[in-house]
């Protein structure tokens, strides 16, 4: 069972995940453009931005809580430059201090609500200002909707190499590979909603249906029809 609610912790969302008993193995965990805090029977990682899709495997009854932070709002919270931490999963004391991140391991399998918990101990142990850059925010909100890089960088006032130099510490990458990840993300939501995949190849961004395929196999790893279902 997986639930989601908007975080106390800023620029976040708490998730929480009990594997059932049929739904244990491989899955596909897709780029999204965020990065993750995660508690999964006592262990935590921390999942940088990625650039294509990851297989993870669990086991029936694994139970997870994370916090997953909206492009650009995690490396503020953490204290690490996002492009540090493209494409890994590596564990909470590779991070922040070792004693701390077995305190707030400790902490979550004690509680009777490990995610309340997890958001408690992140809160408590924010190691970096706490607030995004208001400017790479904007230029995040602007490429979910569909917004071009270069029309993001001119509402910036930068041009767009410096677009791409500040993108890397905030998003793990530059914006066209944000906008890549951001428009997959749209185009999926509206598969999922039943729409014909030649309309959703218009209404996210994409030349064509074609150029809509080659993009989901590129990031996702297979092909839409099979992310739908």
């Amino acid at each position: 069972m997986y639930e989601e609610r908007l975080s106390r912790v800023a620029g976040a969302v708490l998730w929480t995940r009990t594997v059932g008993a049929a739904e244990g193995g491989p899955y596909r965990v897709l780029p999204d453009g965020c990065m993750d805090v995660i508690w999964c029977d006592g262990e935590l990682i921390v999942t940088g931005p990625d650039t294509r899709a990851h297989v993870a495997r669990t086991p029936a009854g694994a139970r997870f809580a994370g916090l997953r932070f909206a492009p650009g709002r995690g490396p503020a919270a953490l204290g690490v430059p996002a492009n540090e931490l493209r494409d890994l999963r590596v564990p909470l004391d590779a991070v922040w201090p070792g004693a701390a991140a077995r305190r707030i391991a400790e902490r979550i399998g004690d509680a009777a609500d490990p995610g309340s918990a997890l958001e408690d101990a992140v809160t408590g142990a924010v190691r970096g200002p706490g607030t995004a850059d208001p400017l790479l925010a904007a230029t995040a909100a602007r490429l979910a909707s569909g917004g071009s890089v270069a029309a993001a960088a001119a509402a910036a006032g930068l041009g767009e190499r410096q677009l791409h130099r500040r993108s890397l510490a905030a998003f793990g990458y530059g914006p066209k590979t944000l906008a890549r990840v951001l428009r997959l993300q749209r185009a999926l939501e509206l598969a999922r909603r039943g729409t014909p995949f030649a309309e959703v190849a218009v209404a996210a961004g994409y030349a064509d249906q074609a150029h809509l395929a080659r993009e989901v196999k590129a990031l996702a790893g297979v092909p839409l029809g099979e992310l739908v279902r």
